[in-house]
């Protein structure tokens, strides 16, 4: 929390007070919605009780509270890195057991493991882009439904299918099968596994890397920076990767995986209507290094992604990336709550030799950067509140990095920056009403005018309101 602090302390005087002028124009603005989704909102907690409890289908399995596994989802406690870790197999349920001569040939839940959770939403945006409404309502965001549970002894799964009103589409969002066992190597346990999953991270059980990472809800509707490293997102969902995985004395995970392109939405086997796809296989790293003591809890580690990908069909020139990052978690019992802190920086040499070729960069040598921090404080009651700073930085091309309404930038420069702040009320943890403000204090290389068309940084401000249920 106090490195957070520090840094927006350091920030440049001219976009701090830039931040609160905009913040506080924008909050005047839209008062009367802010004070109608207050109303909304405190309805809904008058209908709730403080009892922490939920049924989605991991807690029926294991006959636990999500409080076991979560501070808030999808923030994990030990407990629930534990769970994820041994391949979502721990029962506490009863299970259907068939046998033939005498041993068991198949064991499975009694309980079907089927969830569901369902996101609304509304967003408002400090300036409307052209030709669009400032405010958006969605109904909903975001209907997800879950198979994820035990398949097996030693073997589970977590998959999502995810209907998209944006697109009127139902697709595969995040999906992994997890392996998992233990032995006994220098008198220490070892856990280990094997994973099949969809996106590079999602395997990961820290809320640093870019599949978990803060935030953890976002407005579908506003505008966001059109450029980051492509680990935080490009291949959510358009891949498939096969990894192994190991944790030593419950102190040193190490793992990698290695994906090849699986694009929803395209005809198989790859042809010429295919783009962004992986030359060979990607491979995909994560080291890190785990310790508590008492009430505190300390991770930092590595991870990476390495990829050659052709931007249209399956030869000729294609363009490289290679991803490296650096982590770090902090947990620690607090006036009866809980502090979680993560930060992260991803820095990614491109090699666009493809782009440059057919005119699309004016160097096929560049770079990328983001770094986020942010603190979370989950107190006793069923409130959290969140802080986040975020920062991308890299190298400018004016042709990349074109001008163009809302999306563009006039200088040629990918840099972003800003805050977010967030408070959830929570008074199940299968249930979330959050209400999150972003703030911008550079936009796609500019503060003003930053696409060239005379839009501002603050005016992609955002105040989003979010209910979210799982069942």
């Amino acid at each position: 929390m106090k490195f957070l602090l520090r840094i927006i302390k350091n920030m440049p005087e001219a976009n701090m007070q830039s931040i609160l002028m905009d913040t506080n124009n924008s909050l005047r603005r839209i008062g009367r919605k802010i004070s109608l989704m207050v109303v909304l909102a405190g309805a809904v907690m008058m209908l709730s009780s403080s009892n922490a409890y939920c049924i989605p289908s991991y807690a029926r399995q294991t006959g636990l509270a999500c409080s076991s596994c979560h501070y808030n989802f999808p923030q994990l406690t030990p407990f629930g890195r534990l769970f994820k870790l041994n391949g979502y197999t721990m029962v506490g349920s009863p299970t259907l057991v068939s046998a033939h001569d005498g041993s068991k040939d198949m064991q499975i839940l009694s309980s079907f493991p089927l969830s569901a959770m369902v996101m609304t939403s509304f967003s408002d945006v400090s300036k409307a882009t052209p030709g669009a409404e400032a405010s958006a309502t969605q109904f909903p965001q975001q209907l997800s439904f879950f198979l994820s549970g035990e398949i097996t002894p030693k073997l589970g799964s977590y998959i999502q299918l995810t209907y998209d009103p944006s697109a009127g589409t139902i697709g595969m969002d995040m999906a992994e099968f997890r392996y998992a066992d233990h032995t006994m190597v220098a008198g220490k346990d070892l856990l280990y596994g094997i994973t099949l999953n969809n996106n590079p991270s999602m395997e990961d059980v820290w809320n640093t890397t870019p599949a978990w990472g803060f935030p953890y809800v976002a407005s579908a509707s506003a505008p966001g920076p059109s450029w980051s490293p492509i680990l935080a997102g490009t291949f959510s969902g358009n891949v498939l990767g096969l990894g192994a995985y190991a944790l030593y004395d419950n102190l040193v995970y190490a793992g990698v995986s290695g994906y090849h392109s699986a694009i929803q939405g395209v005809s198989y086997p790859a042809d010429n209507t295919w783009s962004d796809n992986i030359k060979g296989v990607s491979p995909y790293w994560r080291i890190a290094l785990q310790h508590d003591w008492g009430t505190q809890y300390l991770e930092v580690g590595t991870f990476g992604l390495s990829t050659s990908l052709f931007p249209t069909g399956i030869s000729g020139p294609n363009d490289s990336y290679t991803d490296l990052g650096f982590d770090a978690q902090y947990e620690k019992a607090l006036g009866g709550g809980e502090l979680v802190a993560h930060a992260s920086y991803i820095t990614e040499k491109q090699n666009l030799d493809a782009t440059y070729a057919a005119g699309g960069s004016a160097s096929n040598s560049l770079t990328l950067n983001n770094f986020k921090i942010d603190a979370n404080y989950n107190f006793s009651a069923p409130f959290a509140v969140a802080l986040g700073y975020f920062t991308t930085t890299g190298t400018s091309d004016a042709v990349l990095y074109a001008p163009g309404a809302v999306t563009g930038s006039a200088n040629g420069s990918p840099n972003s920056s800003g805050l977010t702040a967030q408070l959830s009320y929570i008074p199940w943890l299968n249930t979330q009403i959050t209400l999150q403000y972003v703030a911008y204090s550079k936009f796609n290389g500019g503060s003003t005018n930053y696409d060239g068309s005379g839009r501002n940084a603050s005016d992609n401000n955002t105040l989003y309101l979010l209910t979210w249920f799982a069942f």
